[in-house]
């Protein structure tokens, strides 16, 4: 005799599976006509297509495609080079440590001993206070431990771990053993907000130049040369290239990489930070044997 009240799922059917979609017909054809990105690039323009139509603000994009590309990026690729680290040496005397604190205006610094490759720790800068007030005190107890990890470690992994173990700094190490440079955990945000500027620093929006604590500058990749030229009285040549970074790439022949210097006139810029095949910051000092105002094109 047949079931006067069938079922409405077959045999061995799950109930469920009927409310797991619940989009419309509509919402499923659109789909189907108009698939989701299948690639990292393909989202990335979905997000610029995004930003285009206003459903998203340019900030917004620039920090989801900050966090996609980190997902790509090492240890390595955001690091502070070994030869650029402010560094403190254990056997200077504190007049000297408390100096390099000031100039460089940073919170903590790896400490060495012996060279510079030989980091026996870390020091907050405002423990090297205490010394002041208690100059029994010896300065390796004030040391905390250095965490070291290789330059092959993932962004993504290296900020889990700095959020993690309550860490803002860590010494990155070579395929060897030996010191490439030191990473920060404001190092790994800036690849997803873009540049941090703190309370040191003496910003000019419109030029895109900065005066940082030490009283050399930052200076904006795009930022333009007359600017430059006026901001430091020097005379760069203005007549080929609009922005400085385009300048300092055909002054080397190529764009330079992160940590490289190239003089320009009286001028010396080093790459801060690269982005997109391009440098984002130049940090810019002067030429000690170039006096000021013997620049020329």
């Amino acid at each position: 005799m047949a079931d006067p009240h069938p079922s409405r799922y077959p045999k061995g059917a799950d109930k469920h599976a009927a409310h797991v979609d619940k989009r419309s017909l509509f919402e499923r054809l659109i789909e189907f006509v108009s698939p989701g990105p299948d690639s990292k690039d393909e989202l990335i323009e979905t997000l610029a297509d995004a930003e285009h139509r206003e459903l998203i603000a340019p900030e917004s994009r620039m920090m989801l495609e900050g966090v996609i590309r980190m997902a790509d990026l090492t240890a390595g690729d955001a690091m502070v080079a070994a030869p650029r680290m402010d560094v403190l040496d254990i056997d200077s005397p504190y007049d000297e440590l408390l100096e390099v604190v000031i100039d460089t205006g940073h919170s903590r610094f790896p400490v060495y001993e012996g060279k510079r490759e030989n980091i026996i720790g870390t020091l907050m800068a405002k423990d090297l206070l205490k010394l002041q007030r208690a100059p029994e005190l010896n300065l390796r107890t004030l040391l905390r431990p250095a965490v070291f990890v290789p330059e092959s470690k993932g962004l993504n992994e290296l900020l889990r771990d700095f959020r993690v173990n309550r860490n803002h700094l860590a010494m990155v190490i070579d395929e060897f053993g030996n010191t490439a440079g030191l990473i920060t955990i404001e190092d790994v945000l800036e690849e997803i907000v873009g540049e941090i500027e703190d309370e040191f620093d003496d910003k000019n929006s419109e030029t895109g130049i900065y005066t940082l604590a030490d009283g050399s500058h930052r200076v904006a990749g795009d930022a333009e040369i007359s600017a430059v030229n006026e901001a430091f009285v020097v005379s760069l040549p203005e007549d080929e290239f609009d922005t400085i970074g385009g300048l300092v790439a055909q002054a080397l022949g190529r764009v330079p990489r992160r940590g490289e210097s190239v003089p320009l006139g009286s001028l010396i810029f080093t790459v801060m930070l690269t982005r997109g095949g391009a440098v984002r910051w130049f940090k810019v000092t002067r030429a000690p044997e170039v006096a000021v105002g013997t620049d020329g094109a």
